[in-house]
């Protein structure tokens, strides 16, 4: 099975090609260049709220760099690459690069919305890794709200159909990463991209196999978040009053212990 990805240039985005690579599968890749990984802190926001907004971006850069490393997988060398700027995700090149190696399989992962231009010529298995457990968590910094509501253990990512609808196709598989005592907020994102990546890999060997996926359609809204939903200010919780010890007070039995209802493909 051929399969084309559609990623971000972030080091967990190659890390998801790199493993697609490793596996046999990766045919041909798009890279969209994102934005910088370490943003600036906003202006007028009280000190507490800038200290611990270059904390927790300097602490993700820094668990990414621990578990992804910068990027440089030796694994892409020889994929083929077309890399685009986001204005040009949803441009002709990219639909010619699709007509042009026409994979069995293509999946989008860390990249913008894409548009019906480029959905119209995606073969019948097109699927999207989201950030997120969906329907509960779609939109944006959805691996961070799990943590705001303390139910760290509904961190995690889906894959599902791709569709013009926002993180709202059926459901393929929901993959959670294991919670282990010292883990931080961002140690448990690059763990679910970890297990996401894992757990895609064998569902491709499966489907390759002959078994056929049942996807499960989102019965719920559930809830679609937007970069506007947060602020620096939700940092306190994380920072202030649980120092980022809130995977511990989990396993310690201190917070809600109320499990998610995950769609499994295996």
């Amino acid at each position: 099975m051929n399969v084309m990805l559609l990623t971000g240039s972030h080091p967990r985005h190659l890390y998801v090609a790199s493993q697609l690579a490793k596996s046999g599968f990766l045919q041909a890749l798009v890279v969209e260049e994102r934005e910088a990984l370490v943003p600036s802190p906003p202006a007028n926001i009280l000190q507490q709220d800038k200290e611990n907004f270059i904390r927790h971006f300097a602490d993700r850069e820094a668990s990414e760099l621990r578990f992804f490393g910068d990027g440089q997988y030796a694994e892409l060398a020889s994929i083929p690459t077309l890399r685009v700027k986001p204005e040009e995700l949803n441009g002709q090149g990219v639909v010619d690069w699709i007509h042009q190696y026409k994979p069995d399989a293509v999946i989008s992962y860390g990249v913008h919305i894409l548009r019906q231009s480029v959905l119209d010529v995606l073969p019948d298995t097109a699927w999207n890794i989201h950030g997120g457990l969906s329907p509960w968590y779609r939109g944006n910094i959805t691996l961070f709200w799990p943590f705001y509501f303390l139910k760290p253990n509904w961190a995690g990512m889906t894959i599902h159909q791709l569709t013009s609808r926002l993180d709202g196709g059926d459901i393929i598989h929901h993959a959670v990463p294991e919670l282990e005592r010292g883990d931080g907020i961002h140690d448990v994102a690059c763990k679910a991209v970890m297990q996401a990546a894992q757990d895609l890999v064998h569902i491709l060997d499966l489907k390759m196999n002959g078994k056929e996926m049942t996807p499960v359609p989102q019965k719920s809204s559930g809830k679609l978040f937007t970069s506007a939903d947060w602020h620096p200010q939700h940092l306190r919780l994380i920072y202030n009053t649980f120092n980022n010890d809130i995977v511990d007070k989990y396993l310690d039995g201190e917070l809600p212990q109320h499990e998610p209802p995950l769609v499994k493909a295996f």
